[in-house]
């Protein structure tokens, strides 16, 4: 099982049919959500505080 970000070079045409191949599942995962970001959270709380 594989998770990635959905980053332009992960989800390349190459890159996805090389997952394919291997035979290796890959989690689906939402496009750049800032709420499904842990760190998108510390940063905001350091904020705060800054």
């Amino acid at each position: 099982m594989f998770q990635h970000d959905n980053a332009r070079p992960h989800v390349t045409r190459i890159c996805t049919e090389f997952l394919e191949v291997e035979n290796i599942p890959v989690l689906p995962w939402p496009a750049y959500s800032p709420d499904v970001s842990p760190i998108e959270h510390v940063w905001d709380a350091l904020d705060r505080r800054v």
